[in-house]
């Protein structure tokens, strides 16, 4: 079987500050970016009022996104990517690093699953 895209959904606890850094956020989106080796269409960075971060990466191949709670000390990260050139574990490692979390929680799906 042969899927058309890979989507890794990450729930980050334990989070550090940067979680809260819509500079933070932004810096992690681009190197994830350039490590998942894919190409940036377009980058966003919304901050909300009292707290929280929403970043968006469009790529050629589909999108990153993170979503953060600072409240609770938790992001919510999505990959997805199509292609068999895309590398989304190693955008992965970059929020990792970037977030330090305690505890994550990875669910994967190939999406586009079709018989060849």
């Amino acid at each position: 079987m042969k899927a058309l895209g890979h989507q890794v959904i990450a729930e980050f606890w334990g989070c550090n500050d940067n979680i809260n850094s819509p500079e933070a956020i932004r810096k992690a989106l681009e190197e994830a970016v350039k490590e998942a080796k894919v190409v940036l269409l377009d980058l966003r960075v919304h901050t909300f009022n009292p707290q929280g971060v929403t970043g968006v990466a469009v790529i050629a191949e589909s999108h990153l996104t993170i979503h953060t709670w600072p409240e609770h000390r938790y992001a919510a990260v999505d990959i997805f990517t199509c292609g068999n050139d895309a590398n989304p574990e190693a955008a992965l490692e970059v929020f990792r690093k970037a977030f330090e979390p305690k505890r994550v929680e990875i669910i994967e799906l190939k999406r586009g699953v079709h018989l060849e």
